[in-house]
Order: C-alpha cells, then structure tokens, then sequence
C-alpha cells in the first residue's frame, strides 16, 4: 500500500472535503473503511490523502451499490491483494448489467403485453391464483400481496375467491416484468391504476426511462469510487 499520509489534515477537513460530518468520518474509521488515523500527541486525529481518497470512495460506492457492498469494496482496498479488490468490482458491474438486461427486456414485454387484444371475455377464461402463479412462475402469495398493494386486484366469486379475468393477467404479466426490471412496489402502486384506465404505454415508458436513469447514476458512482481508490491500490497487486 503506497504510503498517502504525508499530507496532515485534522477530521473536521476531512469531513468538510468528502461531505461528511466530522462524526460519520469517525464511524468509517472505526469500521475499517478509512486506515486507522496517526495521533498527534495530545490525541488529536491526523489524517492523510489516503483518508480522504477512501472516505470519497466509499460514497461513491455507498450510492452505486449500497453501504454494505461500499464498505467490503473500501476495506478490500485496504486489506486484501488487488485482485479480491477487482473481483468485487467487477460483481458490481456485473450486477449492473443485469439489471440494465432485465429493463431492455422489459420495456420490450410490457410493450408486446400491453399491445395484445382481448376479445369476448368468458368465465372460463379467468384463472385462480394457483395458476396465474404457476404462468408466471410466482408464489401464489405474491399474487396474494399485489392485490394487497393494489397492483392487481382481481374479481371475486360467490365463495370469495380470487379469479383473475384475461385483462388482470395482463396486468400481473406487467407487472411482473417491472417488477423483475427493479421496478418497486410503491411507484407500481400510483402507476398501474392509470395505466388500467388509459393503458397508455408512454406512462410505462417514462416510469422505466426513470429506472434507467437511476441505473445509470449508480454505474456513474461505481466509476467515481474506481478513481477515488486507484491511487491506493497501485502498490498492492499481491
């Protein structure tokens, strides 16, 4: 590891320049995410470049992935050869990937599902819970759970149970294909009402440019913490 402490600076600076409080660069030393801070003799705190660089890492990575992932990824640069580093970089990505993957396909689902044409609608053509989760390979309490959110409310019979008429087993296909693309429940919830009563697909469409926009952030800060720890890891490709 490439020594990067020449430079003295006190916690409040290094709070002040990686946009944390003076208490949340404390905790990220004690975490193991920032090296263990030099002690001038009175006790107080001395940090180098190498903190600061970690501490902007770290948020990078924190909003690219998570602060769990941000934390293994920082600590790896600190503690383990290089090459555990760049494995944990790559999964990163990778898991990027797929959830750029899953939106393409999607956004191509959603557009053939909502195009379909539903004719004359019989009785027998409603499905039960069982099989509208076993089409889709669901638990059927997932079904149970959208009809909680309000996602996809099906009839009823005289008895009470559930039955999902053609037009809402378009809507759980679509949903489900949101929900695989990372789509959350709750913009689910304000969105499949209007789609239902307009089936406009550009509202789908804007609610999936959303969620690729936040995917593309996330790439964006998965390559700012990569620069943030280039300079540390330089010296430690064990």
């Amino acid at each position: 590891m490439p020594s990067l402490n020449s430079a003295g600076m006190r916690t409040a600076e290094v709070a002040r320049r990686s946009g944390y409080s003076v208490q949340q660069v404390r905790n990220l030393e004690r975490d193991g995410v920032l090296p263990a801070a030099a002690r001038t003799p009175s006790g107080y705190r001395i940090h180098g470049e190498i903190h600061l660089r970690s501490a902007l890492a770290y948020r990078a990575f924190a909003a690219g992935v998570g602060p769990v992932e941000a934390k293994r990824i920082v600590r790896a640069a600190h503690r383990e050869p290089v090459a555990r580093l760049l494995a944990l970089l790559d999964a990163a990505h990778a898991g990027l990937h797929a959830e750029r993957s899953d939106l393409r396909e999607a956004r191509e689902a959603v557009r053939v599902i909502s195009a379909e044409l539903i004719g004359d609608v019989r009785g027998s053509d409603s499905m039960s819970v069982s099989e509208l989760a076993t089409a889709l390979g669901l638990r059927p309490s997932t079904l149970r759970h959208w009809d909680a959110e309000g996602l996809v409310v099906p009839d009823r019979d005289p008895r009470g149970t559930r039955r999902y008429t053609p037009a809402q087993v378009r809507d759980a296909r679509i949903v489900h294909q949101l929900r695989l693309a990372g789509y959350r429940v709750a913009p689910l919830r304000a969105l499949m009402p209007e789609l239902r009563r307009s089936r406009r697909l550009e509202d789908v469409a804007t609610a999936l440019e959303a969620r690729e926009a936040a995917i593309t952030a996330r790439s964006r800060a998965l390559f700012d913490g990569t620069a943030a720890l280039s300079g540390l890891v330089s010296g430690n490709d064990g």
